[in-house]
């Protein structure tokens, strides 16, 4: 497994090689002068020559993209354009609040998604059953900005159980702001993962060898739960690696809504201030951060199935 990792590691260097050359290429060649949307529309040339001069524009463009590599090898991203800060500083000052928005519901709702659609399909027919998918559905078919706007206003300003919105950068006093969006992106996973996880449980209900373990006389409980959620466990595997990059790259309305400062909000803002490189720091990021969920997904696999080889 360590030889199998160390090679698709090895894989990732020309795929990330594509990703930066394609990213330059996007931003330095098909974007426009960077330095004159860095200058403004009012600027003169003098201005723009010195701005060209002093992003380092006035290069070659080979000598701009070894510049660039330059800077994702060593993490130094430079300096956003409208805040002037460092960006690998609002990087990881972002990703701690976004992991603390993120991870505890995905944990949460993805273990609870679990069980519950084991638990639907080990009742498949019963009433039980038939109420969670018409919930799952009816879940489903309402805006993810509904559920934020109508909790946001029952619980936290009409019920006044929670901050309406707000922050605390200390580890103690920010569980208190992060409750509600907590519960709030736990609602909103219920729907689509309950559904998903149910198809794949009852895909393998009705397997050869389930139906032989039945023969076999074995009791039903413990053919869900030692067989068939084993082997449903590498279809559910996919589905959450697939959403795991979500922890890093966060919950965009939650955290507008709240005002939780993490890199979710952190890549709009630089959208809507044409902000160059934070943008082409995220889009970096964000292809290394599918790539290595991805080899995450394959190790996974071979650890809950021995069956799966890795090559």
């Amino acid at each position: 497994m360590i030889g199998y990792a160390i090679r698709r590691i090895l894989y990732m260097i020309p795929i990330l090689f594509g990703v930066t050359l394609l990213t330059f290429t996007l931003f330095n060649v098909f974007g426009g002068d960077p330095a004159r949307r860095y200058a403004g529309k009012h600027a003169t040339e003098e201005q723009v020559q010195v701005i060209r001069a002093e992003l380092g524009l006035d290069r070659s463009l080979p000598a701009q993209y070894v510049y660039f590599v330059k800077q994702i090898a060593t993490f130094d991203y430079g300096r956003s354009w409208a805040s002037k800060q460092l960006i690998s500083t609002m990087i990881t000052d972002g990703i701690g609040a976004t992991l603390s928005l993120t991870a505890p519901a995905f944990a949460a709702s993805t273990i609870f998604c679990i069980f519950l659609a084991l638990f639907s399909v080990y009742g498949r027919g019963t009433i039980f059953d038939r109420g969670i998918v018409v919930t799952c559905l009816g879940l489903m078919s309402i805006s993810s900005l509904v559920y934020i706007l109508a909790l946001q206003y029952l619980l936290a300003f009409r019920g006044g159980l929670f901050p309406i919105s707000g922050w605390d950068p200390s580890w103690a006093g920010r569980w208190e702001y992060l409750t509600l969006p907590w519960i709030i992106m736990f609602v909103l996973s219920l729907g689509p993962n309950i559904l998903i996880f149910r198809t794949v449980i009852m895909d393998e209900a009705f397997q050869d060898y389930a139906r032989t373990a039945r023969a076999k006389g074995l009791a039903e409980k413990h053919i869900y739960a030692k067989h068939i959620l084993k082997n449903a466990m590498i279809p559910i595997i996919t589905v959450v690696v697939i959403e795991m990059p979500v922890l890093i790259s966060g919950s965009v309305l939650i955290e507008n809504f709240f005002g939780i400062p993490g890199l979710g909000g952190t890549m709009i803002k630089a959208l809507n201030d044409s902000d160059f490189p934070v943008i082409k720091a995220f889009t970096v990021m964000s292809a290394v951060v599918y790539m290595l969920f991805n080899l995450l997904s394959d190790l996974l696999y071979s650890a809950v199935d021995p069956r799966v080889k890795l090559g």
